[in-house]
């Protein structure tokens, strides 16, 4: 029979990460679930989190928090969850692996995977000079010469809010996308350039220095930074559906804003799988939120510390 937690964390991100520590604090008998990839596994550098004014890397920050929590004695496992259902009031899983797990308490914390074409290189500079969120990371293109590289009006609608940092930006439409007349206008009167034509690699300085594009006829466009915006971003909600989980119609899952619970008792989500405005800092806010009502509700049940 398989070993029975008390509550299991499906996402090793910051969110499912800062459960972790909190559930850990309260001497809770957890496991992590991770599959080791995702926005955190990619980001380069983190520039707007309390604490670390020079920046830290995802993988860093991942690995600071999974120390943490083992010391703990919160316990990690790298696969992936691909099934889960209530049986008998347990959450009875299964993974990759083909190996079964049990938990009273489920903490849905799966995130979401960006979309990007594989262009060469960008990967390479993803996360530290071609960035994602203009929230996050507006300020790291302030007077500097940036290209948009995306898709359609959402690569647009990037570009003119972007001008609020910079005002030396060249948005190119890799995939073709028709834009609609307004936005099209608009990317006009803000001055920026645009160029519907696929992008061949990305240039770059180093190992991670954004230099600028090589379009496919073997144009090269210079610019100092650069943010992605090909829309189509998958949300990790899977699992949710399989248990039933209420939704918004962009597939982001609901939850209640005081305890992080979805719909389905004893089911929790924090996140970027949560509709939010997908920051490190507010993804372990819900995360500790969440925490907390888990505590609350193994105590409900009399599951008691050790």
């Amino acid at each position: 029979m398989n070993e029975l937690y008390e509550c299991i964390i499906i996402g090793g991100g910051f969110a499912g990460l800062q459960a972790s520590i909190q559930l850990g604090r309260y001497q809770r008998k957890v496991l992590v679930i991770d599959s080791n990839y995702g926005r955190s596994t990619l980001c380069k550098s983190y520039r707007n989190i309390l604490g670390w004014p020079t920046g830290i890397s995802g993988q860093q920050l991942r690995q600071l928090g999974r120390k943490h929590a083992e010391n703990y004695g919160i316990s990690f496992l790298e696969d992936k969850v691909i099934s889960v259902q209530n049986v008998n009031n347990h959450y009875k899983m299964e993974t990759i692996a083909g190996k079964p797990y049990s938990a009273k308490t489920i903490l849905l914390a799966t995130g979401l995977i960006d979309r990007f074409p594989q262009i060469n290189n960008l990967v390479d500079c993803l996360g530290s000079t071609i960035f994602v969120c203009p929230d996050c990371d507006g300020y790291e293109v302030l007077n500097k010469s940036v290209i948009i590289l995306g898709s359609g009006d959402v690569g647009a609608e990037l570009a003119i809010t972007l001008t609020y940092w910079s005002n030396q930006i060249t948005y190119i439409n890799h995939e073709g996308n028709e834009l609609t007349p307004d936005l099209h206008e608009r990317l006009m009167k803000n001055g920026i350039q645009y160029r519907k034509e696929n992008i061949k690699e990305v240039l770059k300085d180093g190992v991670s220095t954004f230099n600028g594009i090589c379009l496919q006829s073997g144009e090269k466009i210079y610019g100092e930074r650069a943010f992605i915006a090909f829309g189509g971003n998958e949300v990790q909600n899977s699992l949710a559906i399989q248990l039933g989980v209420k939704m918004l119609n962009n597939k982001h899952v609901i939850v209640d804003t005081r305890t992080k619970e979805t719909n389905i008792t004893n089911v929790w989500a924090a996140g970027d799988l949560v509709t939010h405005s997908q920051q490190v800092t507010i993804a372990m806010g819900e995360g500790t939120q969440a925490a907390v009502w888990i505590h609350k509700r193994l105590l409900e049940m009399n599951v008691s510390h050790p």
